[in-house]
């Protein structure tokens, strides 16, 4: 039964079209294991044992079945080098963020300390940048209920030093500047269609305001060109659609505009420098 455990919950996820890791990520978290650990704590358990993760593991199915995004069922999502906690209300880290990550480490020297996080949702980006690079100062700014009540949580787990701005991006940090500014902004157009899973997620950190997803990312660079020092950089996550929209919006106070692919080739990411 052990065996057959995973392999029929695999199964039937491959015929609901969902991906079959979710039956494994369901299981570890049952049974709080690794995967490497997972078939021989599966062997080593009684049938009692194993009947009542069973009956556990249908509960958790059916919630998946229904569109609720594995990562809100765990409580759980990776990022980086670490885990976060994360639920509805907030948008769940996605690992081509990780690229953003790594386009702001790079630009980090001795001088460029001082990095805020516009819209910063469950503080993965601001909590990578805090941990990743010691002696940095990092701001993570947030103005919905929900998500900063995630990013609470996540910074006083994993990087008490953040300090968390409770506001909207166009009136965070009013007479400060910073020499990084970072941001995964709402993006995507409006009326797009999303996968059931997605549109469990708020739709607040999803939807960019106007059928070309811009609105919002508009708004955020507004307040990047407000919050950065002159020569400082930014870092902006959007939709592949967008590199020559977000561009154009750029181009009357920003230099050094690069358009980035993320790790499928897919150009996600613009960054800039301030006039």
């Amino acid at each position: 039964m052990a065996k057959d455990l995973l392999r029929q919950t695999r199964d039937y996820f491959k015929a609901q079209g969902i991906p079959e890791v979710d039956a494994s990520i369901l299981l570890e978290h049952l049974l709080q294991c690794t995967r490497g650990e997972l078939q021989l704590t599966l062997l080593r358990m009684s049938d009692r044992a194993l009947n009542e993760i069973d009956r556990e593991l249908r509960r958790l199915v059916l919630r998946r079945q229904n569109g609720e995004p594995v990562q809100y069922i765990t409580g759980t999502a990776p990022f980086r080098y670490l885990e976060y906690q994360v639920g509805p209300g907030v948008l769940i880290p996605r690992p081509e963020t990780e690229s953003l990550v790594s386009a702001v480490l790079n630009e980090i020297t001795s001088s460029r300390k001082s990095v805020i996080d516009l819209g910063a949702g469950s503080g993965c980006i601001a909590i990578s940048l805090a941990t990743e690079r010691k002696g940095l100062n990092v701001t993570a700014v947030e103005n919905s209920p929900e998500a900063l009540s995630w990013l609470v949580k996540n910074v006083r787990l994993l990087a008490p030093k953040v300090r968390i701005i409770e506001s909207d991006v166009q009136n965070a940090c009013l007479g400060e500047t910073f020499d990084i500014v970072v941001a995964n902004p709402p993006y995507v157009p409006a009326g797009q269609s999303l996968p059931a899973e997605v549109r469990k997620e708020p739709g607040i950190a999803l939807f960019g305001g106007s059928p070309d997803g811009t609105a919002i990312p508009t708004q955020f660079i507004a307040a990047a060109s407000r919050l950065l020092k002159s020569g400082g950089f930014l870092a902006l996550e959007h939709d592949q659609t967008q590199g020559a929209a977000i561009a154009d919006l750029l181009s009357a106070d920003f230099r050094k505009i690069s358009l980035i692919a993320d790790l499928t080739g897919r150009p996600r990411f613009t960054t800039a420098r301030k006039l």
